[in-house]
């Protein structure tokens, strides 16, 4: 039988793809499983293909005809690759990713089965939006909401099925995912930045945000893991001794990579080298068991996607080693968390860091507009970047020894913060020819050799700058990182917005110079934001002060630190950025709230099924065994028996005052959530959950964790710690 091109394409590709694995080049492997330029320029026309570009790089539209043959090139390749579905793959407020997986397969009306993939489908789908976190947008019998493409995110296969990013939106046009306002944020940026690049550069055409995130994680043996309900259940333990050894010692930082885990990261570096993720770092992190993975930096709204696909990978890849992946940001009392540090920069079009040091004055000067009006626009905002981090689990983590405090600060080092106060005392106005060589001679065209110096960082600072980047610390292992990142590139595109228009005041009201009139600009933003610049440990009480002097918020749980959400001001600035509207911005607020409640609520019930189920009686059970030792040595000992089980009964003694003051400690956290879940207002009900309700959590670990100390090994009935964290 005769082989049609088609098929000769596929075998000549499955053998290709063959010959790469067999190499191990992970260079040759990388995007083998991504729906790339390469892949378009095989299967999309070449009408196609530049339509498709122009959508990823202009922003453009794609009429239906194009979809139509973007939807037969994707297909086509799909099938060459054993794929035999396909789904639109995407972002609700759920925290996580979601996908609804229809087959190729379809019925003709003569009757004839075909594989079938059109515009259509591509482009739109329709799931249902009433089963998702929507704040009150939609109702449960307002099912409609809808998946669009976005072509800025190439698709992808994973399994069997061909993945196509998406936006999720209501009927009513709001969005009801993460996807959506990260878009139109990284669309603000790209214009505000963009014409403020003008003033140094006219072959600028297009400013794009660049992230890499460093994803922390847990690694536990799955037997052990799924032995604990509150692990299963909540994904941290909620009671627990501390081993004897924990993270004291400093010896699994950057240690030997035990060979169990190393086999566990190298099945995953090559499922993520196929799907596109530039998977580079991996190391120990501090905690025994405890790992982190980062990439190579990219476009930030790619790099997202990456990051939420890189943690289904994850536990994918773990299931099949025998692990169970933790990303709670503190699953083990006493030993550090787990965060997701994002690196964000702004890159050029032509291929310039904007947050990076140049070789003459006026690159120079480009990178103190960008570096200064960062911290401006954090300095304003500083509370609405808190709540991009806000989260039940991570405030467990923020404020401890592993991770930044709630108040938000910048660290930028001593030698920058000496070139800021130089620039800070310059003479306001016009500039004498004198003072414009001095300038950018000895105080702007030092910076690259300051920089070069510059390598200490501050680990308490939430946001620090880092050589060429700004580095946000508190993001959570389990956060979506679109959320910090819609906030961050909103404020800074509100910023940059504001800079041009003054500068352009100053040169036309003023005729000023050009680098006159950003000099003057960029003062008074050094002076203005002062407050926000801290270099010291964020730790300290004395910081907590000082903030509070400098005005400085201090939000340390979450219901506080959304509240901010829905002010006049935060309303104000993402209706002008075109990011969110009011509608939106409150739907997101009520999300985050209703998911504090609930992840606080199933802890509590979780916590309670431990006490009443399994603590209490195994407490019981050994006490009956002392008993009967007790009674044991009475009919040996007589009237001494008191004298030769003293010790007995002083356990017996223990255990008993521990069950009394724990079931009474559950019971009374019972009562307050029943109380907390009959409150009007949601926002009652999280501050209910949080300062009435989660309180009792830390109470009754302590009298757990005094009874596992007492009670028999063989009779405790949870994994312990020093089974978690040190089983190999």
């Amino acid at each position: 039988m005769p082989r049609t091109r088609f098929d000769a394409l596929v075998e000549s590709r499955k053998r290709n793809y063959q010959n790469v694995e067999e190499t191990g080049k992970r260079s040759e492997l990388f995007g083998k499983n991504v729906f790339n330029e390469e892949k378009m320029l095989q299967f999309l026309t070449r009408e196609a293909f530049d339509k498709v570009k122009s959508a990823i790089f202009q922003g453009s539209k794609i009429d239906r005809k194009i979809a139509d043959q973007v939807a037969e090139g994707m297909k086509a390749w799909a099938l060459s690759m054993g794929a035999t579905h396909y789904t639109h793959w995407f972002q609700p407020l759920t925290g996580s990713t979601a996908e609804k997986h229809d087959a190729f397969f379809d019925i003709l009306p003569d009757g004839r089965a075909m594989e079938k993939f059109e515009g259509g489908q591509l482009v739109q789908q329709e799931p249902d939006a009433s089963s998702f976190p929507s704040g009150g947008i939609r109702n449960t019998f307002e099912a409609r909401g809808y998946t669009a493409w976005d072509p800025t995110s190439p698709a992808f296969i994973y399994k069997t099925t061909l993945c196509i990013p998406t936006i999720f939106v209501a009927y009513t046009g709001e969005a009801l995912d993460n996807k959506a306002p990260l878009l139109r944020a990284l669309h603000a940026v790209d214009q505000a930045a963009t014409a403020v690049t003008q003033f140094f550069d006219k072959n600028v055409r297009k400013v794009y945000a660049t992230l890499g995130w460093e994803q922390e994680y847990f690694l536990v043996d799955k037997a052990l893991a799924h032995s604990r309900l509150d692990i299963l259940m909540t994904g941290r333990t909620l009671v627990g001794n501390a081993a004897a050894k924990g993270q004291q010692l400093d010896d699994h930082y950057f240690g030997v990579i035990p060979n169990r885990a190393l086999s566990f990261m190298s099945d995953l570096e090559k499922e993520c080298t196929k799907l596109g993720i530039p998977v580079k770092t991996r190391h120990n992190e501090v905690a025994p068991n405890q790992f982190e993975l980062a990439p190579v930096f990219e476009e930030a709204n790619l790099s997202v996607d990456h990051n939420l696909l890189l943690m289904d990978v994850m536990e994918v890849i773990a299931d099949k080693h025998n692990f169970s992946i933790l990303f709670h940001e503190k699953p083990f009392a006493g030993v550090n968390g787990s965060g997701k540090h994002n690196n964000w920069s702004l890159a050029t079009d032509t291929g310039v860091n904007l947050l990076s040091p140049g070789t003459t004055p006026m690159k120079n000067l480009q990178f103190l507009t960008f570096f200064i009006n960062t911290i401006k626009a954090v300095d304003t905002y500083e509370e609405l970047l808190r709540s991009s981090i806000a989260s039940a689990s991570n405030d467990h983590r923020l404020g401890a020894n592993e991770a930044p405090p709630s108040i938000i600060s910048i660290f930028i080092g001593e030698q920058l913060s000496n070139v800021l106060d130089e620039l800070e005392g310059v003479s306001k106005g016009k500039l004498s020819p004198q003072e414009k060589t001095e300038l950018k001679l000895n105080v702007v065209g030092k910076i690259p050799e300051i920089l070069l110096d510059n390598t200490d960082r501050n680990r308490t600072s939430p946001f620090a700058f880092t050589g060429n980047k700004f580095e946000i610390r508190g993001v959570g292992a389990k956060t979506n990182c679109a959320k910090p990142m819609t906030i961050l590139n909103t404020i800074v595109a509100k910023q940059l917005t504001e800079f041009k228009k003054e500068v352009d005041v100053l040169v036309d009201k003023k005729n000023l110079k050009k680098d006159e009139a950003v000099f003057n600009v960029l003062r008074e933003y050094i002076k203005t934001s002062k407050r926000i610049r801290f270099d010291g440990d964020g730790y300290g009480m004395e910081w907590q002060e000082e903030a509070r002097r400098r005005k400085l918020s201090n939000n340390k749980n979450t219901p506080e630190a959304v509240q901010v959400l829905t002010s006049k001001e935060c309303i104000a600035l993402f209706k002008e950025m075109s990011v969110m509207s009011e509608v939106e911005l409150s739907a997101h607020q009520e999300v985050e709230l209703e998911t504090y409640i609930f992840h606080v609520q199933i802890e509590g019930r979780v916590l309670g099924e431990m006490v009443y189920n399994h603590i209490i009686p195994a407490a019981i059970c050994y006490q009956n065994i002392l008993l009967e030792n007790i009674k044991g040595l009475k009919d040996v000992y007589g009237a001494a028996h008191k004298k030769v089980a003293e010790s007995q009964l002083n356990i017996l003694e223990q255990i008993g005052e521990h069950i009394v003051e724990i079931k009474k400690l559950t019971d009374d956290m019972t009562a307050a959530r029943r109380r907390a879940n009959g409150l009007s207002t949601i926002n009652k009900k999280a501050q209910a959950y949080c300062n009435t309700i989660k309180p009792y959590f830390e109470s009754i670990r302590e009298q757990s964790d005094k009874l596992e100390k007492l009670i028999s090994d063989d009779l405790w009935p949870f994994t312990k710690y020093r089974e978690l964290l040190f089983a190999k």
